[in-house]
């Protein structure tokens, strides 16, 4: 089945169910803060272990007690698609178990 664009108006109505999350450009991102480099460091392996599920990969980015996400589909030009929001969800209900906020 073929991943489609969302629209504007579509990417909008999912944005109150991805707290923190907020569309930047073409791409939804999130940036999470963490108690130690270690917990950003094990967040970052679960959200590959979702990526890999999905087999979908974003960008993803380690810092120091930190870990942001710049999420869209390439293969349909960069835009938003319900794969996207899809791993943007999975990854805030995996958060809270790092003590991610």
């Amino acid at each position: 089945m073929p991943v489609e664009p969302l629209s504007q108006k579509e990417i909008e109505a999912h944005l109150p169910e991805l707290p923190g999350w907020s569309l930047t450009g073409d791409r939804l991102t999130r940036s999470y803060r963490l108690g130690s480099h270690i917990a950003a460091a094990a967040m970052v392996v679960h959200i590959a272990q979702v990526q890999d599920e999905l087999d979908h990969h974003s960008d993803l980015t380690l810092g120091y007690r930190s870990v942001e996400l710049s999420v869209n589909t390439h293969s349909v030009g960069g835009a938003v698609t319900a794969l996207d929001v899809e791993l943007a969800r999975r990854v805030a209900a995996l958060a809270p178990a790092h003590g991610a906020d």
